[in-house]
């Protein structure tokens, strides 16, 4: 997933991390994607078994119904002919968040965020991670080459940073393997995360262009020109994307020459890396091929290679957005990453933007930025458009919450309360909607209004997993704007213990985060333990929940950890 959707769910969902119907199992027919659903290890087991009987790769797609780029896979990918051929040659698994043993199964994967597509061999064994941010056409593509592949991306990765004779053996394929990884989707199978930025730079260096590439180079010597082709190599993905995971070289204070005075000496920036960038802004094929890293990471690019103020930051400013208007308004592309180019716009905008109060409010904590009058007109244009011109439900519930958030960034918070608000009813997920204006009304400081979209969003939420995760989201809610309802408090608290009771994988994966979420919320609002009695009466009803579980069941110590903290200083208060 991408960082402007992780944003987009941060802004909506804010505490924790369609109109059609959700996927089902089906027989292979022609026109569609022969699913089988899976909410059971027994489930998995059996398709596992059928890739292997029929020694074809094994394609897991793991979702959830209320998920914009799941319902963006949907409205753009899954419903390709090449895609639906292509899927004729692996066993095609479907796992819906929110089915009884999902969460279980989220373990047994190592996936957390939806969506996430893993493709394993007809053995077994994981080949790839396959990135959900690339356009449809470019996925089918970077589908062969994982069906395609010899040997798991973790082994071709061991032989990339090996070196020598290993490096050398690898042939481009492996590369590209490499370079669309899934890597914010990893889950630290491959790499441990701290350890990103720098593996990915790694693998950028040692990279060999690709021959594309260097037969661009060859034709421009000739006078033919196909600069187009320039920066769209390997090698320069994998440098975007570690530019993109990197942080920023930081200002350091160095001692000063004869005397104890220190002065701050101005931070080195890849000069390299920021010529490679300049390439592929100007180059309109290669920014098309990294459409997806560069609309969903323009600031970090910008200031993984540029001073905050520099020229060479007013440079980059420029050219990216001219790469991004020139996304934005190319028709190839889906509404939604049409959309996230203009996001990326706003985005760049704001550092140059002075902050100006809202008129007209009396609450002193929001405000807006005084971006350039024709960008305001694209963000109103792109939003109206996709509003107006939408008919399919999948499409509507991924592009609408997009539409509403570039509002909100753009400063038109209520044109996106009004998208929101008008959407409510032609969505079949309301409650992420609600979930929105929740996030809206808390930007604008209105913690009334806030709590109300919190706890209709929660009570409309369907699905277990989801309704422990909107339910964390109201406990959050409720303990940052108002901490003094220990009543209310208590009473959201008691229904997420009671439905996780209810869910025999509550304490696994998404859903155990969810109720980790709700324990430390509440363990922070008993810190001086002033809601001792409170915490106490919840301990109580977790200890039940937790006893109906095996002793040797993994979510049994995750279930009586949960309020531990708050039931040590519960427990000194009494």
């Amino acid at each position: 997933m991408s960082r402007v959707k992780l944003k987009l769910f941060g802004a909506l969902l804010f505490a924790s991390f369609v109109a059609t119907p959700p996927l089902v199992a089906a027989a292979s027919t022609d026109g569609a994607i022969a699913w089988t659903s899976a909410a059971s290890d027994a489930d998995v087991d059996a398709a596992f078994a059928q890739a292997r009987s029929l020694n074809k790769p094994l394609f897991v797609y793991w979702g959830a119904k209320w998920c914009p780029p799941c319902n963006q896979l949907q409205a753009t990918l899954f419903n390709r002919q090449d895609f639906i051929e292509r899927s004729r040659a692996f066993v095609p698994v479907y796992v819906d968040g929110d089915s009884p043993g999902a969460q279980k199964l989220g373990a047994r994967f190592k996936v957390r965020g939806y969506p996430t597509m893993l493709l394993f061999d007809p053995q077994g064994t994981e080949l790839t991670r396959l990135p959900g941010e690339v356009d449809a056409a470019q996925y089918t593509q970077v589908l062969t080459l994982g069906m395609n592949a010899q040997r798991p991306v973790k082994a071709v990765l061991a032989d990339a940073l090996a070196g020598g004779d290993a490096a050398r053996r690898l042939r481009p394929n492996d590369w590209k393997l490499l370079a669309f990884y899934s890597w914010e989707t990893d889950e630290q199978q491959v790499v441990p995360k701290p350890q990103l930025a720098a593996t990915l730079r790694r693998l950028a260096d040692a990279c060999p262009p690709d021959e594309t590439d260097k037969s661009a180079g060859k034709d421009a010597r000739r006078g033919v020109d196909k600069g187009a082709d320039k920066g769209a190599d390997s090698a320069t993905r994998l440098l975007l994307k570690a530019l993109a995971a990197s942080t920023p070289p930081a200002t350091v204070t160095v001692p000063a020459v004869g005397g104890p005075a220190s002065k701050a000496a101005a931070p080195k920036f890849d000069t390299g890396a920021r010529a490679r960038l300049l390439q592929v802004l100007a180059s309109p094929r290669a920014s098309r091929t990294h459409m997806d890293v560069l609309t969903n990471n323009a600031t970090e690019l910008v200031r993984a290679v540029s001073a905050d103020g520099s020229p060479e930051r007013a440079r980059l400013n420029a050219e990216f957005n001219a790469a991004l208007k020139r996304l934005a308004a190319d028709t190839s592309l889906s509404r939604a990453d049409r959309m996230t180019a203009v996001i990326a716009q706003v985005n760049l905008a704001k550092p140059a933007s002075k902050p100006m109060a809202l008129k007209g409010s009396s609450v002193p904590v929001a405000t807006t930025v005084a971006l350039p009058p024709a960008l305001l007109a694209d963000v109103r244009e792109h939003s109206a458009r996709a509003d107006r011109d939408i008919t399919d439900g999948y499409e509507r519930l991924a592009v609408i919450p997009t539409a509403a958030y570039l509002l909100e960034q753009a400063g038109l918070m209520a044109e996106s309360d009004a998208l929101l608000k008008a959407n409510l009813a032609k969505t079949a997920s309301p409650y992420y909607l609600m979930s929105g204006l929740a996030g809206n009304a808390k930007k604008r400081g209105d913690k009334a209004e806030a709590l109300r979209w919190y706890e209709l969003a929660f009570d409309k939420s369907e699905g277990p997993a989801t309704r422990l995760q909107w339910g964390a989201s109201y406990v959050a809610a409720l303990v940052e704007l108002a901490p003094q309802d220990a009543a209310r408090i208590e009473k959201a608290a008691r229904q997420v213990l009671t439905e996780a009771g209810a869910h025999p994988n509550a304490f696994y994966e998404r859903s155990a985060r969810s109720l980790q979420n709700v324990g430390t919320r509440l363990t922070s609002w008993n810190e001086r333990g002033e809601h001792a009695a409170v915490l106490g009466r919840l301990q109580t009803q977790l200890d039940a929940v937790c006893q109906r579980l095996e002793a040797a069941d993994p979510q049994r110590a995750t279930c009586e950890a949960l309020l531990r903290p708050a039931a040590k200083k519960a427990a000194v208060a009494g």
